[in-house]
């Protein structure tokens, strides 16, 4: 990347461990490039006391502990003054709540900016991915949408772990732009064009992970979370090509590498809340204890409505939803997560009509 890409304004919406970690690798991709001067980063923060901690001492302790981020990166709490004079702008709000920011994101986007969305989840009621809401809030087009998915769990990305991640647009100039912006000593992007397989995996792995953490809480072994976590990537693999996204990408980084990465680590949001939920608290017991958003259990049952709408078979995301509805007592889970007829494994994998 050239260095007039890392002199340019970037801001990331968002300033929970996942916001606030892609910040530090952008911040640490810019101060790596020997080309040129790092650009700046802003952060935007709900609460003003957030920013001001991440602005003046450089932490955010609620959600990154004591770990020292970049002097490169400012806060502020003023969603516009962050947007404003952005050239990319980065997403990492809630899915349920990513429209009601967007009209003012809107106002103060700068024509041509890129806009790229960390986000996995399925918007309730419409059934749109994140990228869909993007384009029908901002008015931008596919080409200047990208997504970033992978085995991405915040802290252990901010410890500076290596990991790998993909970068998915429409246009794939663009998704190695972005690529070049987080390219990082620690984080190493690839691309793709296929953004629908990217976001459907993203987004039904947190589903999956709530079954595998529900397997946990009902103290099944790994025999039990292994099937649930083989079959889960079949039936992702199903709906991602029901809708056109490419069979490849789910068996990548986006795909499998996420689904194994939130399924096994007990940094995952949503396998610890399905853990919680197996020990027989409800989803709402289950959301006091988190302190973030466990988006499997606001996306599950939309992504089972969209499942019905195209006639895909999902047995499993269909288990833990009637958990989630009360419509299933959890310990009744264990014969229901692989309950299908009798069939050959490889058979029904991309569709199931």
């Amino acid at each position: 990347m050239s260095s007039t890409a890392h002199k340019e304004k970037i801001a990331v919406l968002g300033a929970g461990s996942w916001g606030t970690t892609f910040a530090k690798v952008l911040a640490d991709a810019a101060a790596g490039d020997a080309e040129g001067a790092p650009g700046q980063i802003v952060l935007w923060a709900r609460r003003p006391e957030v920013a001001d901690e991440i602005s003046q001492r450089h932490t955010n302790t609620t959600y990154l502990d004591q770990l020292t981020l970049p002097e490169l990166i400012t806060a502020t709490d003023q969603l516009s003054a962050a947007v404003s004079g952005a050239g990319v702008v980065v997403l990492a709000l809630p899915a349920q709540s990513l429209r009601d920011h967007l009209p003012e994101v809107r106002q103060a986007l700068a024509p041509g900016a890129v806009v790229v969305s960390l986000i996995k989840g399925l918007e309730r009621g419409t059934h749109l991915r994140m990228s869909e809401v993007i384009a029908a809030e901002l008015g931008v087009a596919d080409d200047h949408i990208a997504v970033l998915s992978g085995p991405n769990l915040a802290m252990e990305i901010a410890r500076e772990e290596p990991t790998a991640s993909v970068v998915a647009c429409r246009d794939a100039a663009v998704a190695e732009r972005i690529a070049g912006l987080c390219s990082a000593r620690y984080f190493r992007p690839y691309t793709n064009t296929d953004v629908t397989g990217v976001e459907i995996a993203g987004i039904v792995k947190n589903v999956i992970a709530l079954a595998v953490g529900m397997c946990d809480g009902q103290q099944l072994g790994d025999n039990s979370k292994a099937s649930v976590i083989t079959r889960g990537l079949a039936e992702t693999t199903r709906l991602a090509v029901a809708l056109g996204g490419r069979l490849e990408t789910l068996s990548g980084l986006a795909g499998l590498g996420d689904l194994v990465a939130t399924c096994a680590s007990p940094l995952s949001r949503n396998r610890s809340a399905g853990r919680l939920l197996g020990q027989g608290y409800s989803p709402e017991e289950t959301a006091q204890q988190m302190t973030q958003t466990a988006e499997g259990i606001k996306s599950a049952g939309a992504v089972l409505e969209l499942a019905h709408q195209h006639q895909v078979e999902m047995p499993i995301t269909e288990a833990v939803v009637a958990v989630l509805t009360g419509k299933l007592a959890v310990e009744n889970i264990a014969t229901l997560l692989l309950a299908r007829e009798l069939k050959a494994e490889r058979e029904g994998l991309t569709h199931d009509r």
